[in-house]
């Protein structure tokens, strides 16, 4: 475990940190502390000036790219899951060394892809299990390694809280990558068998309660009980010994490791409780993320990682897909997913469902937790978010982008290069009554979303209507008529405030002709219209 005394070693050292959000912004604060904080990535222009304003010393860069030109010692990556995969690679091919925040990707083919890459260019590569660096995580791997417990047998983890409760993941992958995590750096040892099973209770298919027992070799078992649906937040880790027993309560203010002298004696054939004293271990007051960030610094000129590495991420990333696979019926514990789905040339999350009679173009990846329904038919290069529904029949282009929690109905298409936003929401019948159900397509209007559009979070797009090439409608508005090409829709109903470039890029209102400021791309208006220059 890094000790703090180290720490005046590593000021030298500049670190990047990709990702200015709520956990990025806390990798930015914590290397800014240990004066390690080189500079940051972060593409939102206001929170990027935020940070900036902030840390007036550190870079600031709107793009990887040109963060990877400026020659840091290292990267962290705190950016969105799905993200992951591309941004690391990124980095990795550049030959810098890399922090990525857990998971390190969302599949486990991925993940061995990055090792592998990491492996082949000689780049130190960590993953973000940050209660590794819990000073007692290693307090209580010390005394097992020591011997203090004696033989391990059995070890358990209650993660449990009122809430939040999130919408697009479940319990098992918000919660217990944790405890997985930490039962992998105690154990040591790859699980034979990972069974579980659970409850949903808030959301359908969201389950809000899992336990999961996995059990190692040499008889060894452990059990992980994760729940946002709970009356007391307790983060508890107890460890069962043959001599001795430790238990850990996070959640407490005292944040001591409790060793009991107890278990079983064999007597004259007889099993008997052994009641010994109770110890109070104590442990230093650092916190995880600083360990965890000095840990890496210290490894940016190729120091061996040997907490959180790269292949201590795949195997907690195939353990969570076994628990999932389990979870949903679809495993009996005992097999490996490994290369599940190699063959294939697109990707569908093991969680998500893809009907008979359904054309999948080749680089599309289905996320987690998704449907996919009977003859839909999908482009190549697709990215479908977690908790996506494709209905009957939908068409849907190539390079298509769908956000978490979005459903296409049958009677919307949606061309090439199409952006929906998270929680977007299309409508296909105008007069629902649950009544009088009007089932089948001759009920549905049809919804076309041309090439290149982008439609925000929270917009509700009433059915038969048009939304033109490259149009942009912001977030929150309610479209209810066609909306010409290139047209900034705002509000409720949507009215046009502007017009926007096919590259994205704000024109505002334009008087006869303008040229985009950021593309150089040229416009004009023509019957009340604009169109690209010829």
């Amino acid at each position: 475990m890094h000790c703090a005394e180290s720490v005046e070693g590593i000021m030298s050292k500049r670190i990047c940190v990709i990702g200015g959000g709520r956990w990025g912004g806390n990798h930015i604060r914590t290397l800014a502390e240990l004066g390690n904080l080189g500079g940051f990535v972060e593409p939102v222009a206001a929170r990027r000036s935020e940070l900036g304003l902030a840390y007036p010393d550190a870079k600031t860069f709107e793009s990887v790219e040109a963060a990877l030109a400026d020659g840091f010692d290292g990267f962290t990556i705190a950016t969105p899951a799905e993200t992951h995969f591309e941004i690391a690679r990124q980095v990795i091919e550049a030959g810098r060394p890399v922090l990525v925040e857990k998971p390190l990707t969302l599949r486990s083919e991925d993940a061995r892809s990055l090792v592998a890459l990491a492996r082949e260019r000689g780049v130190p590569l960590m993953v973000g299990h940050v209660l590794l660096f819990h000073p007692a995580i290693g307090k209580i791997r010390e005394m097992i390694d020591a011997g203090k417990v004696g033989r391990l047998q059995y070890v358990y983890s209650n993660r449990l809280n009122l809430g939040t409760i999130r919408k697009e993941e479940n319990i098992l992958w918000s919660f217990a990558p944790h405890d997985i995590s930490i039962f992998q750096h105690l154990i040591n040892r790859e699980p034979l068998r990972v069974e579980s099973r659970g409850g949903a209770f808030v959301q359908p298919g969201i389950h809000d309660t899992t336990m999961t027992v996995l059990t190692y070799p040499d008889n060894v078992v452990g059990h992980i009980f994760v729940s946002w649906l709970h009356p007391f937040k307790e983060h508890r880790l107890v460890v069962i010994g043959s001599k001795g027993m430790l238990s850990f309560e996070d959640s407490s203010a005292e944040k001591v490791v409790h060793f009991y002298e107890k278990g079983i004696d064999w007597v004259r054939g007889e099993p008997i409780p052994r009641e010994g004293p109770t110890e109070v271990v104590k442990c230093e007051g650092r916190l995880p993320l600083s360990e965890e960030l000095a840990y890496f610094v210290e490894r940016v000129d190729g120091g061996a990682i040997e907490i959180a590495n790269g292949e201590q991420g795949v195997a907690v990333m195939d353990i969570l897909e076994r628990a999932t696979l389990s979870l949903l019926g679809k495993d009996d514990g005992a097999s490996s997913i490994a290369g599940r789905s190699g063959e294939l040339p697109f990707f569908v999350h093991p969680t998500s469902v893809v009907d008979e009679n359904v054309t999948i173009g080749e680089g599309t990846k289905v996320w987690h937790f998704s449907h996919v329904q009977s003859g839909a038919v999908i482009g190549r290069d697709c990215s479908l978010g977690q908790n996506v529904n494709v209905g009957n029949n939908v068409r849907i282009g190539n390079h298509v982008k769908i956000q978490n929690n979005v459903s296409v109905y049958e009677g919307v298409e949606l061309e090439d290069f199409v952006f929906c936003g998270p929680s977007m929401t299309f409508t296909n019948i105008l007069d629902p009554r649950c009544k009088y159900p009007q089932r089948g397509g001759e009920h549905y209007k049809k919804t076309l979303v041309r090439e290149g559009a982008s439609i925000g979070a929270n917009v509700t797009i009433v059915c038969g209507n048009t939304i033109g090439r490259h149009a942009f409608i912001a977030a929150g508005a309610v479209v209810t008529k066609d909306v010409p090409d290139y047209a900034m829709m705002v509000g409720v109903p949507a009215r046009r405030d502007g017009w926007a470039c096919e590259c994205g890029e704000r024109l505002g209102e334009v008087a006869g002709a303008a040229t985009c400021g950021r593309c150089a791309r040229r416009f004009e208006m023509r019957d009340g219209g604009l169109v690209e220059a010829t």
